[in-house]
């Protein structure tokens, strides 16, 4: 560690020591000098950047976009009020996306969530906005509000609304949808409704009066819809305001639209790369609270420096920065933006000084071409270990003086500290430090709420003296390598447990009373020996063998393998399942896998899920014993059918245009394949040439926009966006008598229980006669659909099309859904 406070690594800043520690971490945080992600720095790097900034010192004004997903909000618009405007500009998505499908990978749930995160963050960082979520969980589609609202808690998501906008304060907020049936999607409409509703309780301070311990009450002055065409009914009326955000920006070199499109990109696992948009580009408001703008959407506020007490001084010391800035030598602006920030650290509005500190002395690193980083020598260590830090300093222009503790840093040349940082709390995402219900995340700690990650991630905090006055930074503790193909890559620093336990599958899936080989893989994370002993835990009935295993690591990374025989009970229940505990000597614990998610477009993912799986008993006959799977948009399917003995080889193009197809009892295409394959066209006919020739083709599900030009079927049938969302409506059987519904296992509606998230989405309609639909389902108060299930004879064989989540159910380990998807392999008689 340094010597006296040049250099500290801590999990809280050493400054202002006289406030309230609470509330100044709290308004720390929402004005960005905690926002240590690394896919979320905002600081200017060249010097049209430090222009636009230095701008930017004069405008007091905020905006904050209000929606319900990842992908909802207008990119283009929030660049254009961050960039343009200068407005400080933030996005709270409700939730994390967890609900949808993933384009990219075979990642689901909590983990599509993760990724739709850092997705978000990424966009922020392009378009410049700041970003926000509540606890809200993504629980899938939802057809009307108050379903929503039974499964979040309306007032438990709005407390987290109004706490984002106390702790925020916009002076205008922005909905994406309206309050009403045009939005579509039940959460599209929830958010518009909460945003009306928080509007209003945060200037009551009879509303969640507890926040006021931390926050103040705020009243935003206007809320306003930012509407579209594409809502139907929305026509163009007198009524909305209309803005041009078309604009081409010179000091960063691109039109909002370009800017738009490359944050909108970032939203990868949606499959949402954006085209770039260049001109005139207009923008509708309509008012839901407050007056419509008639000038610009600040109208009536106040967005200069008049707006704070004692600033008399600011504006015009802003105006000569900004008049005499030189491109070709920043740092002669050092000097003035010193006497700035002395100016500004006076005032007493420590919302608006604390905002304005931290652009300026981003601005003065920036001038002064000073650049400095905190990273680790390896990318994980163990909870409670020290982590050795090199921290590495340089300053880039000339005649700037900068002091580290007693070094005065040399021009131009890099200079390295050590510290020591002790790993204290886990890295885990805070939203998923605890179990969750179906509806939202458990967060204890009130001031996480918000927060896109974790508050407490590694970080040191780093004094300068720069030019004769001391400055305090903090920066994340990183990994950082050299990839032989991408280059210089950096990763977020990893605090694990200091045993992990990953297990083989998900879901073990026993057909019969045969037993399974479970294996789990034991890391051992620390830097000196450790040693528990493992324990599995199973419920009435099951047994395992052994049920201890001793565990004893003596170097970092370590690993071992371990094998469990499981015994499925007589009699299984739906919610059984299988955990692992740790005993140390010092304890037990719940034992927890490690998980990395790694895409370019993202940082690294490392998370701590619990170390279990579900245990099912699923009792079906065989249909089918060798399975080809044409991969689609990425699902879990091969790995399910595998659990129960199916062979399953995975196709490619090559395989299906010229290979022996005959050999499969049944060929299955995965989600989506017919949506994002452009070579489908060219396979199709091969596929029905098999289903002619005597084989079982079984379609998953595609969504009805973007079908690649091919019929999906032998006859036809149309594609709607119908869903049953509801995973406990009734199902019934229209043809018990159906090949389907009896060969090889007898489908009753028991086999529809304990379904997850959904039936099934994307139904079919204007079906054939051709075609068997045995299964009628709705959910509650709906008219009732046959279009999820579709049999038909072709030729010698049999083609299947579904729109049934089996991509949910069989990794979830689902016994009902297990035996349907067995019977849909069969052959025909």
């Amino acid at each position: 560690m340094f010597v006296g406070t040049a250099f500290v690594c801590s999990r809280q800043t050493p400054i202002f020591r006289a406030m309230n520690v609470r509330i100044l971490v709290n308004l720390l945080f929402f004005l960005g000098i905690t926002s240590l992600s690394i896919a979320q720095s905002q600081q200017p790097q060249h010097a049209g950047e430090i222009k636009q900034a230095i701008k930017k010192l004069n405008t007091l004004g905020s905006v904050l976009y209000f929606a319900a997903h990842p992908d909802d909000e207008n990119t283009r618009l929030i660049a254009w009020l961050a960039k343009e405007k200068r407005y400080r500009t933030g996005y709270l998505s409700l939730t994390r996306g967890d609900g949808g499908q993933n384009l990219i990978g075979t990642e689901q749930a909590e983990e599509l969530g993760l990724i739709r995160t850092n997705e978000l963050l990424a966009a922020r960082r392009v378009d410049g906005g700041e970003q926000f979520f509540s606890r809200a969980l993504d629980f899938g589609f939802s057809k009307t509000w108050d379903e929503t609202f039974r499964f979040w808690g309306r007032d438990k998501i709005l407390a987290d609304a109004v706490w984002v906008i106390r702790k925020f304060r916009p002076d205008v907020i922005i909905t994406r949808f309206p309050p009403d049936e045009r939005a579509g999607h039940g959460h599209h409409q929830a958010s518009a409704l909460l945003a009306i509703e928080a509007f209003k309780a945060a200037a009551d301070p009879a509303r969640f009066p507890e926040q006021l311990a931390d926050v103040s009450v705020w009243q935003a002055k206007r809320l306003l819809w930012n509407t579209s065409s594409f809502f139907q009914g929305s026509p163009s009326s007198s009524s909305h305001f209309l803005t041009n955000i078309g604009e081409y920006n010179p000091y960063i070199g691109e039109s909002y639209g370009e800017i738009a499109a490359e944050s909108r990109s970032n939203h990868k696992s949606q499959g949402f790369g954006s085209a770039r948009q260049r001109g005139n580009s207009v923008e509708r408001f309509e008012a839901l609270q407050g007056d419509i703008p008639a000038e610009t959407l600040f109208d009536g506020i106040e967005t200069s420096w008049k707006r704070v007490d004692g600033s008399d001084n600011i504006a015009q010391l802003i105006a000569k920065i900004d008049e005499q800035f030189d491109l070709e030598h920043p740092e002669n602006s050092i000097t003035d933006l010193l006497a700035l920030l002395s100016e500004v650290e006076k005032l007493d509005d420590e919302y608006w000084k604390t905002q304005k500190s931290t652009e300026i002395k981003d601005l003065i690193l920036a001038c002064g071409g000073i650049w400095f980083e905190s990273y680790a020598p390896t990318g994980k260590f163990a909870i409670n270990e020290q982590i050795p830090i090199r921290t590495a300093f340089i300053v880039r222009r000339p005649d700037v003086t900068v002091t580290v503790g007693n070094t005065t840093l040399p021009f131009n040349e890099l200079h390295e500290e050590s510290s020591v940082f002790t790993a204290s709390t886990l890295t885990q995402p805070y939203w998923l430090r605890q179990p969750h219900g179906l509806g939202s995340f458990v967060v204890d700690d009130q001031e996480d709420i918000g927060h896109p990650g974790n508050k407490d991630n590694p970080k040191t905090t780093v004094s300068l003296r720069i030019n004769g006055k001391t400055l305090t930074f903090e920066r994340p503790i990183v990994y950082k390598y050299t990839h032989p193909v991408r280059g210089e890559v950096y990763e977020p620093l990893v605090v694990a447990p200091r045993i992990t336990a990953n297990l083989s599958q998900k879901a073990l899936v026993f057909n019969g009373d045969e037993p399974k080989t479970l294996e789990v893989v034991f890391t051992g994370h620390t830097q000196e020996q450790v040693s528990a002993v493992a324990m599995l835990s199973l419920p009435p009935g099951w047994r395992a063998e052994p049920q201890q295993l001793p565990l004893n690591f003596s170097a970092k990374a370590e690993e071992t393998t371990a094998k469990f025989t499981i015994y499925p009970a007589q009699q299984a229940s739906l919610a059984d399942s299988l955990s692992i505990a740790l005993q140390y000597g010092d304890g037990t614990e719940t034992a927890k896998a490690i998980r990395t998610i790694a895409y370019e477009h993202i940082p690294r993912i490392t998370w701590f899920p619990p170390a279990a799986a579900r245990l099912a008993k699923v009792e079906t006959g065989v249909s089918a014993t060798r399975i080809g799977y044409l991969p689609g948009a990425g699902d879990l399917i091969p790995q399910s059918l595998r659990e129960i003995g199916l062979r399953v080889d995975m196709l490619t193009e090559q395989e299906v245009l010229s290979g022996n197809l005959a050999q499969y009892d049944a060929i299955v295409t995965g989600v989506r394949l017919y949506n994002i394959n452009d070579r489908i066209p060219y396979m199709q006919s091969r596929l029905l040439e098999y289903v002619k020739n005597g084989g079982t083709l079984v379609v998953q599900y595609n969504v009805s926009g973007g079908l690649q030009p091919v019929d999906l079927g032998p006859y036809p049938f149309q594609l709607t966006r119908n869903r049953v969302t509801d995973e406990t409506a009734p199902v019934t059987i229209r043809t018990p008598d159906s090949r389907v519904l009896n060969y090889p296992n007898k489908i009753t509606a028991a086999d529809f229980e304990g379904w997850i998230q959904e039936r099934g989405l994307y139904f079919a309609e204007g079906v054939d006669g051709h075609y068997e639909q045995p299964l009628r389902m709705a959910d509650p108060g709906e008219t009732a659909s046959d279009g999820s299930l579709l049999v038909a004879s072709y030729g010698k064989g049999n083609f299947v099309y579904t729109s049934l989540a089996f991509f949910r159910q069989l990794p979830a380990g689902v016994p009902g859904a297990y035996r349907l998807f067995v019977n849909l392999l069969a052959k025909p008689n």
